[in-house]
């Protein structure tokens, strides 16, 4: 899980905000009074705060919405300010250009570097009121993250509403298939074939494909991806975005050691365990297919040969041998159907969808 977190706060840390649902991510994001996150050489860094398993995508939606609101709020000083006659020249111009800009996170952070000292510098009130919201002059990156028993369970309802919102948030799932924070539980997320507590006897009933049911709305991007995938896409998606990140975990009994996740990701991929694709609202109205799939047609001969290196698969062939086989097929057989379904999504014809 942790470098898929370091991976984003490099992208966007200076600016990020993190709403963190309850579980392994907010044990070590937040266990007081340490910190993994830092700041980096001008001082900046994440501000992160935690919320339940139940709301934590609202609890991202609602800073989300108060960062918004805030924004409007100085962007009317701003407007105020420029026709206000007690505020320089210098600074209405910078003011204007911040207006024009604000939305752009490159622009706004060029125009913030000049214009506070400028307003630090100034005895106008109302300039001395705009310095105080200096904070967010630049862009804020909102990135709502949590596990699969957050996203694809008890959280799932939250989740849906506020993908449904429109609403410009990012939200990584750390897919690690089970309950992991509190026992290692069965989830929706656990495939056919997995042991976990409530599924001692292999899980009976096929995956839930969460990317695909938020891939439906139309206007939300979806990313299914394994480490080294694009997050700058979908952090400049003006909308939500939701990416789904396969994370071994210690609950899978990786044979060798957690040492090896990055190699299990790479061979989950292969093998065609775990599928890399994206869904990209904005190519349709090039007339282009929004479905992107990432995952070259994988090597199914190495499917079983995956899951005998997880003891989550194997302890089912001690205990029932019988049922692990057909169990295993049985996984095999939902893969392949799955990408299937992904390699008609990728076929499709939008070229009419042009507007």
């Amino acid at each position: 899980e942790t470098p898929y977190i370091k991976a984003v706060t490099q992208l966007f840390g200076d600016r990020m905000i993190i709403a963190n649902a309850t579980g392994c991510s907010s044990i070590y994001g937040g266990s007081a009074p340490s910190s993994p996150y830092c700041t980096n050489s001008k001082g900046y860094g994440p501000a992160w705060a935690n919320s339940l398993f139940e709301d934590n995508a609202e609890f991202g939606l609602g800073i989300a919405s108060g960062v918004e609101k805030l924004r409007e709020n100085l962007a009317a000083m701003a407007a105020q300010a420029v026709e206000n006659d007690s505020c320089s020249a210098e600074i209405k111009e910078l003011l204007n250009e911040w207006l024009a800009n604000k939305d752009d996170v490159a622009k706004s952070e060029e125009i913030s570097a000049r214009l506070v000292p400028m307003l630090e510098a100034a005895d106008c009130p109302l300039c001395k009121e705009i310095l105080e919201m200096k904070d967010y002059f630049v862009k804020k990156s909102l990135w709502i993250i949590g596990g699969d028993g957050w996203a694809y369970d008890i959280g799932f309802g939250g989740l849906d509403h506020v993908i449904a919102s429109g609403k410009n948030v990012n939200i990584l799932v750390l897919d690690t298939e089970v309950y992991s924070n509190t026992g290692g539980q069965s989830s929706k997320s656990t495939p056919t074939g997995a042991v976990a507590k409530f599924a001692s006897a292999g899980k009976r009933i096929r995956k839930k494909d969460l990317g695909a049911m938020a891939m439906t709305y139309g206007y939300v991007y979806v990313a299914q991806v394994a480490m080294g995938a694009n997050h700058k896409e979908a952090e400049a998606y003006d909308g939500p975005s939701l990416i789904i990140a396969y994370a071994p975990c210690i609950n899978h009994g990786i044979k060798g050691g957690m040492g090896l996740s990055q190699i299990t990701e790479k061979e989950a991929v292969e093998s065609g365990y775990w599928h890399l694709w994206r869904y990209n609202p904005t190519l349709s109205h090039l007339g282009k297919n929004p479905f992107t799939l990432d995952s070259k047609e994988p090597d199914w001969s190495k499917f079983q040969e995956f899951l005998h290196k997880e003891v989550r698969y194997t302890s089912l062939l001690k205990m029932f041998p019988a049922e692990a086989q057909e169990l295993f097929a049985a996984s095999e057989s939902d893969a392949k159907w799955r990408y299937d379904t992904y390699k008609r999504y990728a076929a499709m014809d939008y070229s009419d969808e042009k507007k």
